[in-house]
C-alpha cells in the first residue's frame, strides 16, 4: 500500500511530464507523497562527520522529507522518511558507464568528495551515476534517488544525470543535504539559451567562461554569440583578419569557451548577421557597401547584387563551422537597410535589377534578400546544422520563400511589415522565444527598451508569450521550442561586464524557471528571490 500510495503521488503531479527517466531504485522506503518544493530544510551542512548525523534504525523516525529547493525547481519529488544525505570527505563519486566520467569528476570536486570512476561495490555515502535504457524518454530527464545514505542519479543520456548533479549541488550548498525520496525530473522546453552580443562591447573570456559555468548550474543549453556587427568583428579570422577587431578572442580562446560549454552540455551557437549588420566587414571592404541612388551609403548593409559580398560572408561561414561545432547555427537576417524605405526598388535600382535578372521580370529586392538568405542557409547546411534566423527577416508576399528548415528567432513585432507569430506558426515554423518586451537586456535602454526584470518574468512571461505580452494559442506550444534571454550592447559603455553579470543575474534564474517547467510557480516572487540568494 505504502509503495502504490508513492507511484500514484508521482503521477498525480508528473501529468503532461511524458516519459521519465527511472532510476536504479524505484522508490525510497517509507515513500509516502509527492510534495512541491518547500522552505523547510535540513540544518546539516556540507563536510560534517558522518557519526555526527542521524542513521536509519528499527526504533527511529524521521519526518517526511521536503522536496529539494533549487532553480529552476524539480518537477516531482516523492518524499519518504529518512536521514537523507550529505556529502562526507572522502566518500566516493563513482559512475556504471565511462562516458559519464566528466560528470562525476566535476560534482567530486565541488562537492569535496572523491572520485572511484567505474566501480561495482556498494558503498556507504555513494554517489552512483548510471545511464539507464528507457527508450524513448527525454535525453535531459533524469531520476535521483536517496536512500539508506546513498545517492543514485541515472538518465537515458549524460546530458539528463548531469542536471541530476545539479540539482544535487543546489540541494547541498542550499541545505547542507539532499532530502530523502526520489527526484523525477526533466525540462518542459528544448532550447533554454542565453545570447550574448560581443560585436559591440568586447567581454573578455574569463567573464564569458563564468557565464558558462553559471548557466551550467541552472540547467541552460545554450549560449549564442553574436560576434559580428557595425561595431565590431570580435573572433580572430585565418581567412579575413583585416576585419578582425582590435579587441577581440583568439580562436584558443574560442576554443576553451566551447570546450567548457560542452562539458557542461551548453551548445555554442555562432551567429555572423548578414546581409545587413556587417560594418566590420565594410571598413575593410568599402567597396561592399549598400549606397542608394544619391550614392548615400546604407549603415552595415552589404550590396547583395555583388557577388563578392557573398563570397565573403561565405568565407567566414566556412572558416568559423570548424571553431563551433555544435549543431546549431544562427544565421541572423535582420533588419536590411534596403527594405526599410517606402520603395526599394526605387531607393536601389542595383538590387532590383539583380532580382529581375535571378527571379524573372516580378522579381523584387525582398525576393533577392530572401535568395540571400536561402544562399547562405545552404552554406551552413553544408555543415550539418540546424539553422535559425530572426523573424524580420523572413517576408511576407515573396515569390521566393525562406528555406523550409529555418527556424524563426523571433524578436520584436516593431518591423516595418511586421507579421505576427501565428503566422509563422500556422505556416508550420518551429520558434524560439526572444520577446524583446521580456528577454531583452539592451545596454543604455536605447529605443524605449526598458531593463527586463526578473519578477516581471516570473510573474507574466511564459514560453507562449511570443511578442507583447500576449500568449498564442496552446495548441502551438509544440512547435515553440524554447526561448533565450538576450543581452544586446547598443551603448556599450553604459555598464561595465560585471554590471551586466549583476543585472541579468535573476532574469536569467526567472527565465530558466519558465523553460523548465510549464506549471506556475510554487513560490512567491519574494520566496523565489531568497533561494536564489541562499543558492548564490
Amino acid at each position: 500500500m505504502i509503495v502504490a500510495g508513492a507511484f500514484a503521488g508521482t503521477v498525480a503531479l508528473g501529468i503532461g511530464l511524458g516519459f521519465w527517466a527511472s532510476g536504479d531504485e524505484s522508490g525510497p522506503a517509507g515513500a509516502a507523497r509527492t510534495q512541491q518544493p518547500s522552505d523547510a530544510r535540513s540544518g546539516l551542512t556540507p563536510g560534517a562527520s558522518r557519526e555526527s548525523s542521524p542513521s536509519p534504525t528499527p526504533t527511529r523516525s524521521y519526518a517526511l522529507s521536503q522536496a529539494p529547493r533549487t532553480i529552476p525547481a524539480v518537477r516531482s519529488h516523492t518524499a519518504a522518511r529518512g536521514p537523507g544525505w550529505r556529502p562526507v570527505r572522502g566518500e566516493r563519486v563513482v559512475v556504471g558507464d565511462a562516458e559519464l566520467a566528466d560528470e562525476g569528476r566535476l560534482i567530486a570536486g565541488e562537492l569535496g568528495l572523491t572520485y572511484a570512476g567505474e566501480q561495482d561495490d556498494v558503498r556507504a555515502g555513494d554517489v552512483r551515476l548510471a545511464l539507464n535504457d528507457d527508450e524513448g524518454a527525454d535525453p535531459e530527464s533524469y531520476a535521483m534517488t536517496v536512500r539508506g545514505g546513498r545517492v543514485n542519479i541515472s538518465g537515458p543520456a549524460d546530458s539528463g544525470v548531469f542536471y541530476g548533479t545539479r540539482t544535487l549541488k543546489q540541494e547541498v550548498h542550499g541545505g547542507g543535504t539532499a532530502p530523502e525520496g526520489v527526484v523525477r525530473d526533466e525540462p518542459a522546453k528544448q532550447v533554454r539559451g542565453f545570447m550574448l552580443d560581443i560585436a559591440r562591447k568586447p567581454f573578455t573570456a574569463a567573464w564569458i567562461e563564468d557565464r558558462v559555468r553559471e548557466l551550467g548550474d541552472l540547467k541552460f543549453n545554450e549560449l549564442g554569440l553574436h560576434f559580428s556587427d557595425d561595431q565590431g568583428f570580435r573572433i580572430a579570422s585565418d581567412s579575413h583578419p583585416e576585419i578582425v577587431s582590435k579587441d577581440h578572442l583568439t580562436k584558443a580562446q574560442v576554443t576553451r569557451i566551447v570546450e567548457l560549454a560542452a562539458s557542461r552540455h551548453i551548445t555554442v551557437v555562432p551567429e555572423i548577421d548578414s546581409p545587413g549588420h556587417l560594418g566590420a566587414v565594410i571598413v575593410a571592404h568599402p567597396d561592399l557597401q549598400l549606397r542608394n541612388t544619391q550614392g548615400v551609403a546604407s549603415r552595415g548593409a552589404v550590396d547583395i547584387s555583388k557577388p563578392a559580398a557573398a563570397e565573403i560572408v561565405d568565407d567566414l561561414l566556412n572558416e568559423y563551422a570548424g571553431l563551433f561545432p555544435g549543431g546549431q547555427w544562427n544565421l541572423g537576417g535582420d533588419e536590411y537597410q534596403a527594405l526599410t524605405v517606402s520603395s526599394p526598388a526605387a531607393a536601389y535600382p542595383q538590387l532590383a535589377t539583380a532580382a529581375r535578372a535571378a527571379y524573372g521580370s516580378g522579381g523584387t529586392v525582398a525576393d533577392l534578400t530572401t535568395g540571400w538568405l536561402n544562399d547562405r542557409a545552404d552554406t551552413v547546411r553544408a555543415h550539418d546544422r540546424t539553422m535559425r534566423a530572426w523573424n524580420d527577416g523572413f517576408f511576407a508576399g515573396t515569390s521566393v520563400p525562406a528555406a523550409k528548415d529555418l527556424r524563426v528567432g523571433y524578436w520584436t513585432g516593431k518591423e516595418i511589415g511586421a507579421r505576427l507569430p501565428v503566422e509563422y506558426l500556422s505556416a508550420g515554423r518551429k520558434v524560439v522565444n526572444y520577446n524583446d518586451e521580456f528577454l531583452y537586456y539592451v545596454l543604455g535602454e536605447p529605443n524605449t527598451f526598458v531593463y527586463p526584470t526578473g519578477q516581471r518574468i516570473y510573474e507574466r512571461w511564459t514560453p507562449l508569450v511570443v511578442r507583447g505580452t500576449q500568449a498564442v494559442p496552446s495548441k502551438y506550444d509544440g512547435q515553440i521550442l524554447g526561448g533565450s534571454f538576450a543581452v544586446w550592447c547598443d551603448l556599450a559603455n553604459s555598464q561595465t561586464q560585471n554590471q551586466v553579470a549583476a543585472g541579468i543575474r535573476m532574469p536569467l534564474r526567472a527565465t530558466v524557471q519558465k523553460l523548465w517547467d510549464p506549471r506556475r510557480p510554487a513560490q512567491s516572487w519574494t520566496q523565489f528571490k531568497a533561494l536564489a540568494d541562499k543558492l548564490g
